[in-house]
């Protein structure tokens, strides 16, 4: 782990060097259309949880995991023969968690290859915008790969601002193509499922795969209503088709048989969100945030956050936040031992359960003039806390802090 973060940071610095190194301006127009560093951001967290709901055993069990991630961006832009501009934005993410009940699908282990992972998650993305027309065109593809999981992502996105430019319509379109070693819970393995079943590094085994894709559309509006006043209106539509459970999930039966979780093979979300951003001054800037949610499993959520922004001084701001989250459970939960051997569907995964969380913290923000710690180009830090909490009993604590380059 220690030797591929070190060889990612080597990439960003390389390419933070190429890029941020001062150059006289050349008035041309040649010149002015090379490509050149806009900024970088490098984001980490150490993210903890514990609770007693492990979906690995059953619905019962420690929910105990620890994952450390970061993160490197870097925004570049140019401008072409037509006075569009170009962004392009290069991202490459590390996860390396650690999971107590995952270390649960073949117990017989000392350490199984389920117990930790590492998830490397690169992305790109490019837009031009016609700031003359209003409008902004990008594309994207994306990468994530793990042990037990893979995924290939695209997206497509377009937006018009109105004609007073203090609107904005954007449509975007996304498809995930998805791959996941079927791994199932030791017990339940026979020749041909994948997994040796004996208690040995099981990472070497060769497990059978299933599919899942994901389809979505997003539609928003955002429109400056003045000058302290913004508000934007988000409408999207997710489809899923494929294997869409887990096969590590046990789900223990009410005549104490134990079987995989089995959920239906496409499932229909659709969220609807509401933004407000109000200045109060030139100290105070509240952002709010409301979205309804309901899918054809069941599930119904509401999530209504609130943030602060108080500038302390003209380089230091603190942002307090809370988030109120409440959902319903899907048609096919239910607890350990419940579920009758006539169901078609069932889960005991307590993340599809009915339960109302809390996620509140604080934040603090330095943008000194001089730069962070002196260092110019290190114009913000941000470091962040939050706790969370559901109502039954998983609790976890998440610590971030962000890095911006200019």
């Amino acid at each position: 782990m220690r030797k591929v973060c070190l060889s990612i940071a080597g990439i960003f610095l390389t390419l933070f060097a190429s890029f941020a190194q001062s150059s006289p301006k050349d008035s041309s127009q040649y010149q002015s259309r090379k490509l050149s560093f806009e900024e970088a951001n490098l984001v980490t967290s150490y993210y903890k949880q514990d609770g007693n709901n492990s979906a690995v055993t059953g619905g019962t069990g420690s929910e105990k995991l620890t994952d450390i991630s970061s993160a490197f961006e870097v925004k570049l832009t140019k401008w072409d023969k037509k006075f569009r501009k170009h962004n392009f934005d290069i991202e490459v993410g590390i996860d390396h968690y650690t999971s107590a009940s995952s270390d649960k699908v073949d117990p017989n282990t000392i350490s199984s290859a389920s117990h930790a992972d590492t998830r490397i998650y690169p992305s790109l993305n490019w837009s031009m915008e016609n700031e003359k027309k209003g409008s902004t065109f990008g594309a994207g593809i994306s990468l994530s790969s793990e042990f037990d999981y893979q995924s290939l992502g695209f997206n497509v996105m377009v937006a018009k601002k109105t004609n007073d430019r203090n609107g904005e319509f954007t449509a975007k379109a996304q498809v995930y193509l998805d791959r996941l070693k079927y791994i199932l819970p030791v017990e339940l393995r026979t020749p041909g499922s994948g997994g040796t079943g004996g208690g040995g590094d099981d990472e070497h085994d060769d497990y059978p795969s299933k599919s899942r894709n994901s389809y979505s559309g997003s539609l928003s509006y955002s429109q400056i209503i003045n000058q302290r006043l913004q508000l934007m209106f988000i409408a999207d539509l997710v489809y899923q088709k494929g294997y869409l459970g887990l096969p590590f999930h046990r789900v223990y039966l009410s005549n104490n048989s134990v079987v995989v979780e089995n959920l239906p093979d496409t499932r229909l979300k659709i969220p609807l969100g509401f933004r407000a951003n109000y200045f109060l001054g030139d100290k105070i800037v509240l952002r709010s945030f409301y979205r309804y949610y309901t899918d054809d499993w069941g599930l119904t959520a509401h999530t209504a956050q609130l943030e602060g922004s108080f500038k302390i001084t003209p380089f230091f701001s603190v942002t307090p936040f809370y988030r109120y989250y409440t959902q319903t459970a899907v048609d096919y939960f239910a607890a350990r031992g419940i579920h009758k051997t006539t169901e078609q569907f069932y889960t005991s995964n307590y993340d599809l359960s009915a339960f109302n969380s809390n996620f509140y913290g604080a934040g603090f923000r330095i943008t000194p003039p001089k730069g962070v710690f002196g260092i110019q180009r290190l114009n913000m830090l941000e470091l962040r806390y939050g706790h969370y909490t559901r109502t039954n009993g998983l609790k976890s604590d998440i610590v971030s802090l962000n890095l911006k380059f200019k």
